[in-house]
Order: structure tokens, then C-alpha cells, then sequence
């Protein structure tokens, strides 16, 4: 039979192309399961583009992201990677290990002879019998305001025992459950700014009321302003003095080039009235302001920052209530920010401009310090997962015990289904049960523990009436997961569960992949 597809492309049928998305899914699984847990490692990512950068973190999306992947079967495992990140926030490398899990159980099967839809029945079935069991299995303690607050702090310090900051956990529990409420049930995030500066220790880390700007007042203004009006605006303030660079001006004497200049000084003198004429006494810009125009702000008292980059004004703008403009004709349509007090505060070696009292109450600064600006990128990502869980939490209050506790619970009940389903079905639901012990096996194997030791023994304990135990990795033992306060969200835990299971159903329905070519231009000439 003559080919029907061109030269360059190929195609890989039936076995083949299974073998293929299989091999390429778990490569990416065992690439990140070394990430998962308490006991976890870190991986360095180092660009070859110019400056070489480096990356140091254990966060699964991070690691991900940043790979260059052929594999199709790969890519869909980080993209499911990547929408857990987007979604709940925390999660990404349990959804890749037992997405990777299921596809290695479902080979197994695939060999013994039974259809690929028969194991995607199976699946769908075992995934019903989890759920519902996870949902009997939570906790909500929305009503009690301490409780709760204690749920949340144990999430906090679950989510952060896996990352860099897991020696000062409770530090940094307390400060992402801090300004997780004050947003009031709001998973809007942008209030909360995280600001990096290197120097010190990760412990003198702090939360700071209102915003903070990273940038210093100018010389001749005022240092402390009340009462606040700021009027956040991104438009040119250099246009004082004639650019000659790329600008021909032909003119018969050089007083007319004063004359010009005079022109452009007069230009920008009107431009800074109309601004003060909104009856302002902070005026923040995107781009630069030049000497003349802040000496004009100066002498009407009026404190001008400059040069502020576009996300700290996007922010500012938010949370003091203000809109940016770019013009100033009408004063009456631009929608100025307010706040109680700016005044220049000192971080470290650093001078910052510190606003309070803004008038979205729930804004807030988390300054981190570290040793290194590797150090505060780990802990930048890390704090941030935790203020996602966390903020989710607090829409959905429903929460699990830690420690491999809910993948042995639904192993079990899972266990149970299979046992009273006919057919080769059962074989599948059973399958499924062994994919989602292998997330506690992982855990205990990254502590370097015994895991098969263990899980036998969560297994035998998990069959007494109510039983709450878990993998301690710190003991190298079965604990309490209740008393030693490891929760995880449920909504988390359904997220992975979802996203895991959905995806391994994908690369499970595909027979064939057929690799095109991209097409060439024709040569026209």
C-alpha cells in the first residue's frame, strides 16, 4: 500500500502509540514524584538562554512549566498540572503522580487483554465510590470562628511542610491566614502584594497593614502626607526639553531653539497645573517625570513618584480606590485614590514609600527576607500556594485529615466496590484502589522510610470504625493525623482527584498519533 501521508510525517498505531503516550506519561510522573511530601526534594531548572538563569523549588507546576516536552501524552499531564495551579493553587504534583499511577495500573491491564473502554468504565465507577466517600468524610466547622481559624492554620501548615518554609511554618501559617481574612471570603488575590527584599533571615518576614511601594521619595518633597488624595495616572512628564536625538528642527537662529524650548517648558507647566487642579497632594506616574515638572509638584507641596512600575500602580490603584487616567481636561471624571498616611519607611538597607489606612480595608504587604533571591522565589511561590489554599478554604470550608489518611480511606471503599462488581470491571475498580495507595507509598518512600511496612499497617488500622491515621513522616511512623493537626482542603483533594482521573481517561482512549510536518510555504517567485 503506498503511503498516504507526506514524507515528513509519521504515524504510530494501536500498541505502538499507546506504548508511546504510557512511556511518556510516567517519565513525567517519576520525574516530579521525587517533589511530593514532607521529605520532598528540590530540583534546580537552569535555562541555556543568555544570563543562564536558575531556579531552585520543588513546586510541580514551576518544574513543569518550564520543560520543553515532544511527548503528547506528556503535555496533557502539564496541562492538568498547570489548571490545578490555576484553580485551588496547591496539588500539582499529587494530580501528575496519580494521573501517572493510573495510566501504570492501566497497563498492566492493558497486557492481561481487556479494552481500553472497559478500564475507562471501571475507572468512572471507582471515581463516583471516592468522591461520595470523601464527601461523607468532611469536616466543616464554618460556624465557630476559633475552629475554624485552627482548620485554617493547619491547612497553612500542611501546605508549607512540603516547601522551603517548612522550619518557620507557623510563622508563615499566622501571616498567609492573617491576610487571607481579610479578604472577607474573596479569592481575589491582588490585594495581597508580596514583596521581596533580600538581607536578613525568612523568620523577619512580616505583614504589613496597606500597601507598600518600592520606591523612594524625591528630594525637596514632602516626606509625610495626611489624609491622602493620590491621583494614579500613566502619562509622559519628560517632554520639557526638545529631544534632539531623531528630531530635525531647522531654524535660522539659535533663539529659536529658546523659543522652542520656552514653547515645550510652557507645554508642560500647563500639563502640571490642570494636575494640580485636581485638588491632589500625591500624584503617582508609570513613566518618568524630569526635573522641571517635579520642581512645579515640589513647590505646590505635592509628593510625585515616578517611574513606579505597571503592576505596583495597577495595584495601587486598586486597593486605594483610584483609577489610572492619561488625561486631565475634566478633574471631575477621574476617580482619585484615598488614604490616611504616606510616609517613607526603611526595609533593611532599602527606603520604600509606605501607604495606610487605604481605603480597600483588606489590602495588605507581605514582606519576605532571605538569604538570596533564589531563597525568596522559592518562598514567594510557596507563600503563594498557601494563600490560594487558603482562600479557598474560606469559600468552601469543608476540610480532610492530611498524611495519605483520605487516599486510604477511598482505597478502601473502592476495595469494597470491586469485591461486589461483576465482570472485568472489577479489575479496573481495583486498580484504581492500588493507584491511590501509591500517593502515602511515595510520601514514605521520599522520608526514606519502609513504605511497604506502612502502608500495611494503615491498611489493617483503617479497617477499626473511624480511624484517623495517617503517615507521620517526621516519626517514621502510622500517627494520629487528628492530633497532630494535619488537615488538607477538600477542595483540593477533589480537584486532584478529578483533574488525576479525567486525564489518565484521555491518553487511555488514544489508538493512534499521527505526527504532521508543519506546512512549507510555497515559493512564490
Amino acid at each position: 500500500m503506498e503511503r498516504m501521508l507526506k514524507d515528513d510525517a509519521r504515524e504510530e498505531k494501536g500498541e505502538l502509540a499507546r506504548m508511546a503516550s504510557f512511556v511518556g506519561a510516567m517519565a513525567i510522573s517519576d520525574l516530579v514524584k521525587t517533589t511530593l511530601g514532607p521529605k520532598g526534594m528540590d530540583k534546580i531548572l537552569q535555562s541555556t538562554g543568555r544570563g543562564r538563569n536558575v531556579t531552585v523549588t520543588n513546586d510541580g507546576a514551576t518544574i513543569l512549566k518550564s520543560l520543553h516536552i515532544d511527548n503528547a501524552a506528556a503535555k496533557v499531564l502539564v496541562d492538568i498540572s498547570k489548571v490545578q495551579d490555576d484553580e485551588v493553587g496547591d496539588g500539582t504534583t499529587s494530580v501528575v503522580v496519580l494521573a501517572g499511577e493510573l495510566l501504570r495500573e492501566a497497563e498492566k491491564l492493558i497486557n492481561m487483554k481487556i479494552h481500553p473502554m472497559t478500564i475507562i468504565a471501571g475507572y468512572r465507577m471507582a471515581l463516583e465510590c471516592a468522591r461520595d466517600t470523601l464527601l461523607q468524610k468532611t469536616m466543616d466547622n464554618k460556624e465557630n470562628t476559633d475552629k475554624f481559624r485552627t482548620d485554617l492554620m493547619n491547612i497553612a501548615m500542611t501546605t508549607l511542610s512540603s516547601k522551603i518554609l517548612s522550619q518557620d511554618k507557623e510563622y508563615f501559617a499566622e501571616l498567609a491566614v492573617d491576610a487571607v481574612l481579610r479578604l472577607k471570603g474573596s479569592t481575589n488575590l491582588e490585594s495581597i502584594q508580596i514583596l521581596k527584599k533580600p538581607g536578613g533571615s525568612l523568620k523577619d518576614s512580616f505583614l504589613d497593614e496597606g500597601f507598600i511601594l518600592d520606591k523612594k521619595i524625591g528630594i525637596g518633597q514632602p516626606k509625610r502626607i495626611e489624609n491622602a488624595k493620590i491621583l494614579v495616572a500613566n502619562t509622559a512628564m519628560d517632554t520639557d526639553k526638545v529631544k534632539i536625538y531623531g528630531a530635525r528642527v531647522r531654524v535660522d537662529s539659535m533663539s529659536k531653539v529658546a523659543d522652542i524650548e520656552a514653547a515645550e517648558k510652557q507645554k508642560m507647566r500647563e500639563k502640571v497645573q490642570k494636575i494640580i487642579a485636581h485638588g491632589i497632594n500625591c500624584f503617582v506616574n508609570r513613566q518618568l517625570i524630569y526635573n522641571f515638572p517635579e520642581e512645579l509638584f515640589a513647590d505646590a507641596g505635592i509628593l510625585a513618584i515616578e517611574h513606579a512600575d505597571f503592576e505596583g500602580i495597577e495595584r495601587l490603584a486598586l486597593v486605594t480606590g483610584g483609577e489610572i487616567a492619561s488625561t486631565f481636561d475634566n478633574p471631575e471624571s477621574v476617580k482619585l485614590g484615598h488614604c490616611k498616611v504616606i510616609e517613607e519607611i526603611m526595609i533593611g538597607e532599602d527606603r520604600l514609600i509606605h501607604f495606610s489606612g487605604v481605603a480597600m480595608g483588606q489590602a495588605c504587604t507581605i514582606v519576605l527576607r532571605g538569604a538570596s533571591e533564589h531563597v525568596l522565589d522559592e518562598a514567594e511561590r510557596s507563600l503563594h500556594d498557601a494563600l490560594c489554599v487558603l482562600s479557598q478554604t474560606v469559600n468552601d470550608t469543608r476540610v480532610l485529615f492530611g498524611g495519605g489518611w483520605p487516599e486510604m480511606v477511598m482505597a478502601k471503599e473502592v476495595d469494597e466496590l470491586a469485591r461486589k462488581t461483576p465482570g472485568k470491571k472489577s479489575h479496573a475498580i481495583d486498580a484504581f484502589s492500588r493507584a491511590l495507595q501509591a500517593i502515602p507509598t511515595i510520601i514514605a518512600d521520599n522520608a526514606g522510610l519502609d513504605s511497604a511496612e506502612l502502608i500495611s499497617q494503615l491498611r489493617a488500622e483503617h479497617h477499626k470504625e473511624n480511624c484517623t491515621a495517617g503517615i507521620d513522616v517526621i516519626t517514621g511512623t502510622v500517627g494520629d493525623m487528628q492530633k497532630l493537626g494535619i488537615q488538607e482542603s477538600f477542595k483540593v483533594k477533589q480537584a486532584i482527584l478529578l483533574s488525576a482521573t479525567e486525564a489518565a481517561e484521555m491518553i487511555l482512549r488514544v489508538d493512534e498519533i499521527i505526527t504532521c510536518a508543519p506546512r512549507r510555504r510555497e515559493d512564490r517567485m
